[in-house]
């Protein structure tokens, strides 16, 4: 599994998101891997019409119908046709615990199922009890690295993170500076159930090639 975090990067927003999509659907079908998509609320009704992979929003907000001005509705992302949500990415952290909790609440309400964020095993420790669908150990120092990715700088960090979700029956995901097929085969080795990449395929030279490296991964 693997998910595809476009962020607000002009190479994964509006139309090009739609190319992205199709060829993160191409790569799917191909080699048989599930690749996910988390794309911008804007974007997710065109690319669910457009392509067959399922497509998660990148964060909901814990509110309901009423007067929640610029928030972003769990029912309007389903309704768009995400299947899944992030929650508490560290570029969008939620200032409460609680808020975080309500959150979760609300996906599970309307039928979406969450990765929870943790930017390090304490706060790791902090979330599992929410009983989310997958968990992601993403230390900040790594995001967006092209040189250095958590798989090979913190690889016994990993394995502890995994031991940790294990306990409550949680598949990890590894994120942050996840750029090769080596860093795929390693956090998988060391038990995680899967990796969150952004720009290493999303602002790729060719992201097709790219995408196809990080599968073999899997071999």
């Amino acid at each position: 599994m693997i998910f595809i975090n476009f962020k607000t990067y002009a190479e994964g927003s509006g139309e090009r998101a739609l190319v992205l999509g199709k060829i993160i659907e191409e790569v799917a079908s191909t080699t048989q891997i599930k690749i996910i998509p988390v794309v911008a609320a804007t974007d997710i009704r065109e690319l669910t019409q457009k392509i067959k992979c399922e497509v998660w929003a990148q964060n909901i907000n814990p509110a309901e119908f009423g007067a929640h001005t610029g928030a972003i509705l769990p029912e309007a992302v389903f309704e768009d046709g995400a299947r899944g949500t992030f929650l508490n990415h560290s570029e969008d952290k939620f200032s409460d615990f609680w808020q975080l909790e309500l959150a979760v609440k609300r996906a599970r309400e309307v039928g979406l199922k969450t990765l929870i964020f943790a930017s390090d095993l304490e706060e790791l420790k902090q979330i599992l009890p929410l009983k989310s669908d997958y968990v992601s150990y993403e230390p900040p120092e790594f995001i967006g690295s092209a040189t250095v990715s958590v798989a090979s700088a913190q690889p016994e960090v990993i394995s502890r993170a995994v031991e940790i979700a294990k306990d409550f029956g949680i598949p990890l995901i590894v994120g942050a500076g996840i750029h090769s097929a080596q860093d795929v085969r390693t956090s998988l080795q060391l038990g995680a159930a899967g990796v969150a990449v952004a720009s290493d395929v999303v602002k790729a030279a060719d992201p097709r090639v790219q995408l196809i490296d990080l599968t073999e991964g899997y071999k």
